[in-house]
């Protein structure tokens, strides 16, 4: 069965920085694609940044020049690497990723990590 671990989440001050990463595990698997999702509370869940096959990426307006997403196809990790942040990046962060598995292809969620950014 698939695993998806996130890390790296926490308290930081407004312009400071941290990576997140999502680690997958189980094998059997390789990559389509990778997202990474956030959500405030009491705000829907909104797409920060994706990157598909073929190396395309894409990001939400407010992060661009700010976030960069990565992989590391070695470890099976998808970064989210978060500079000069702003208290309004504060919130649950979620990894998705598509993976085929076998002949299979699906989505598997991170279970998330928390944000907190304070002015």
């Amino acid at each position: 069965q698939v695993q998806v671990v996130e890390s790296g989440g926490g308290l930081v001050q407004a312009g400071g920085s941290l990576r997140l990463s999502c680690a997958a595990s189980g094998g059997g698997f390789v990559f389509n694609g990778m997202a990474w999702y956030r959500q405030a509370p009491g705000k829907q869940r909104e797409l920060v940044a994706i990157l598909v096959h073929g190396g395309m990426v894409n990001y939400l307006d407010s992060v661009k020049g700010r976030f960069t997403i990565s992989r590391d196809n070695a470890k099976n990790t998808v970064y989210l690497q978060m500079n000069n942040l702003k208290p309004e990046d504060t919130g649950a962060y979620y990894c998705n990723l598509d993976l085929s598995i076998g002949a299979r292809r699906g989505e598997f969620w991170g279970q998330g990590t928390q944000v907190t950014v304070s002015a």
